[in-house]
């Protein structure tokens, strides 16, 4: 989890590309996480942005 958008941006952006998956930043709780869009289960979660491989 981090703070900073840009940071959370600039790593899943990598993220995607080094493990060649869809990632999804969104933010929870006034931080923001990364995770696979295949592991995402809440339809309520407010996505940032998509990063595709």
């Amino acid at each position: 989890m981090s703070h900073d958008l840009s940071l959370t941006q600039s790593r899943a952006f990598q993220l995607s590309r080094d493990l060649m998956v869809r990632v999804i930043p969104f933010p929870i709780d006034g931080q923001y996480g990364v995770l696979p869009s295949d592991e995402i289960d809440d339809d309520d979660l407010a996505i940032v942005r998509e990063y595709f491989p």
